[in-house]
């Protein structure tokens, strides 16, 4: 029954329902994380030349972003010995995917990537901003840029 409830909603809504009970079930550390996503999402909001609301596709990108940024984080963490802060972004990290879209599997990224070649006919690396534009839109949110581009790369170089 929740479920259905949930789907029905934007992202927004989502986020504002789950800091409540964050809040209610005195979850400290996803309740920070939640506020932290609210915040992007509010800055987004209040942009110059934004009509007050943020749709769930440029809310996906930046969780995308933020989730990035904490993986990032990460690994410079480790690199520097500090686990402590590494659990504390990790915790951060889950909960942002927790609201992204799963992530399609390297061979569905293929084929779409080929799709989207056929698609621009595409037939070398120098079309490849060309490829990528396409293929970006396409995949926004399944894909992380970085997979996206060396695929493109890897296709367009047979």
């Amino acid at each position: 029954m929740r479920s259905a409830i949930f789907i029905s909603m934007s992202l927004t809504e989502r986020i504002n329902n789950d800091i409540k009970e964050a809040m209610k079930s005195g979850q400290k550390d996803r309740l920070m994380a939640l506020r932290d996503i609210k915040s992007k999402l509010l800055i987004e909001m209040t942009k110059g030349g934004s009509d007050g609301e943020v749709d769930d596709i440029r809310g996906i990108a930046i969780l995308n972003k933020l989730y990035k940024q904490r993986m990032e984080s990460i690994e410079i963490y480790r690199s520097q010995g500090r686990e402590d802060l590494v659990n504390e972004e990790l915790t951060q990290a889950n909960v942002i995917k927790a609201y992204l879209p799963s992530q399609i599997s390297e061979a569905d990224l293929e084929s779409a990537v080929a799709a989207v070649i056929v698609e621009t006919g595409a037939s070398g690396l120098a079309e490849m901003g060309r490829v990528m534009g396409a293929a970006n839109k396409a995949l926004a949110g399944k894909a992380d840029g970085k997979a996206i581009s060396e695929m493109v790369k890897k296709l367009l170089a047979k």
